[in-house]
Parts: structure tokens; sequence; C-alpha cells
């Protein structure tokens, strides 16, 4: 029989799409209001992995991720989710997004992101909010799995959360 047990916090993410009229700091600016202060940001680059969000949100989309000092709970996933859906329609415009953000947890173990849309390998939490595993430890650090976006998948985005989930493991041996 298993025992039910409380699952340990990680590290709340946010990965933030924009188009270059809108201000990363201003974006950041309201994540810190919603989730406290950010601790570590990655480089921004171009996004150019794919033309999926062109339709919406045009040419030159930017990308770049942040980690927060918040360690927050699994079960906090779904209204971080919710939260950040609030944050990104501030940013619309005639009825398209121009701010698209990614929230999710890093943990010792894995990255999880949440989405609003259900497919095969998503698992559902709460009010119409979904997660997976985006990338594993396998070997020692993280990796990606088949269903990984290509930008999860680069060099720049796994060496920044492989960095992120040291720290995060170093913290933890600390508190022992």
């Amino acid at each position: 029989m298993s025992i039910p047990n409380e699952p340990e916090s990680g590290i709340l993410l946010c990965g933030i799409m924009r188009q270059p009229e809108i201000s990363r700091e201003t974006i950041i600016s309201r994540l810190e209001n919603a989730f406290g202060p950010v601790a570590a940001r990655s480089d921004e680059f171009p996004f150019s992995f794919t033309n999926y969000y062109e339709p919406e949100m045009g040419e030159n989309i930017l990308r770049s991720f942040l980690t927060f000092k918040k360690h927050i709970s699994p079960d906090a996933q779904a209204e971080t989710k919710l939260k950040t859906n609030e944050i990104e329609s501030e940013f619309i415009k005639e009825g398209k997004r121009r701010v698209n953000l990614d929230p999710g947890l890093l943990t010792a173990h894995n990255l999880i992101l949440t989405t609003g849309k259900d497919f095969s390998h998503r698992i559902y939490l709460q009010n119409g909010i979904f997660a997976e595993v985006t990338l594993m430890v396998n070997k020692g650090k993280l990796a990606p799995l088949p269903w990984t976006y290509a930008d999860y998948r680069s060099d720049i985005v796994l060496d920044f959360f492989e960095k992120e989930r040291q720290k995060f493991l170093t913290y933890r041996k600390q508190r022992k």
C-alpha cells in the first residue's frame, strides 16, 4: 500500500513570449506583483522554432524565461496558470495576444508546464488546467521528452533550467 504524503515544493518558473513593442520589464513587473521577486532571468532570444504563434502574435517574437524566489507546491500550479492568463489578457490588442506566459514548476526531478489544452500526455489538475512533464532528469541532468517543445530542447533553455535546478538542489541540501 502506498501512503499519501505531501509533495515537495519546487521553483516557480515562467516562460515569456512577447512582441517587441511590449517591454519585458513591464511584463516582469506584473509577474513580480503576482508572484514575488524574480530569482533568475535567461537571456532573451528570437523565437524562431516555429511560426505557430505568428498569426496571433506577429513576427519577431522574443523569448525568455524566469525563475522566482518563491517555491510553490505542485498543487498550486493551476492557480498560477490562471493568474498568468489574467496577466496575458492585459496585453491583448484587437483580440490578439501580444504576450504569452507559460508558468511551471522546476523540481529536483523535472520541469512541469501548465496549459489549458488537453492532450494524451497531459494530466488534468483543476479549473480547466492541465500539467505536463516537459523535461525530466536523465543521467543526472534535465532532458527533453518526445513531446517537448523545440525551444525547451535548445541548449540555451536546457542550460538555464539545469543551472537553476542545481541551485535548487544546493538549497534543499542546506535545509536538511
